[in-house]
């Protein structure tokens, strides 16, 4: 992604603030956090255009389907296809839904399975309509990673405040260099 790889209207992020920062969600950018900046319109819009997406690409294998049935290549072939697309979307709708909820646990095996997630386009379109129905795509998940660091972060901080030399050990005495 690029530099700033927020969503439009989503204000920027200040570098002066210390602690974690939200990971950006595509189409959101951080507006995942406070539900601001148009979050429920991004939602309504991403559901609508994915639900879109996935329409315009059933047509479009559908004309492919008929083009096979117009060049007359037989049954076999069309049933194949059919068959191919089906299994592909089921599988790429799984996994696109898991990668909502967790983050991979062998990213070579994902990338081994990018070329059938593109081939199961259709199942990756339905998956991210169904999940912008209740929130953004990989938000609970960015949203546990986020709050668990800003608790690791003021846990490291608040441990850290003070001057350690004036700490005391309870009741005992350091002993005299000499």
């Amino acid at each position: 992604m690029s530099e700033n790889s927020a969503a439009p209207g989503t204000p920027p992020a200040t570098d002066t603030a210390p602690g974690p920062r939200p990971e950006p969600i595509r189409f959101f950018g951080t507006t995942w956090v406070d539900h601001d900046g148009g979050y429920g319109l991004r939602r309504a819009g991403v559901a609508v255009g994915s639900l879109a997406a996935a329409v315009a690409a059933c047509f479009l294998l559908r004309f492919a389907y008929e083009g096979l049935e117009i060049a007359e290549v037989g049954g076999i072939v069309g049933m194949l296809v059919i068959g191919m697309f089906s299994v592909c979307s089921a599988i790429a709708f799984r996994r696109t839904w898991e990668g909502f909820g967790a983050r991979p646990k062998d990213p070579d095996r994902e990338d081994s399975l990018r070329g059938l997630k593109s081939i199961g386009f259709i199942g990756s379109l339905l998956a991210y309509f169904v999940r912008s129905l209740t929130e953004a795509p990989g938000e609970k998940l960015r949203r546990t990673e986020y709050e668990k660091a800003r608790v690791q972060f003021e846990k490291r901080r608040s441990t850290r405040t003070g001057n350690p030399a004036a700490r005391r050990t309870s009741g005992r005495k350091r002993p005299k260099r000499g």
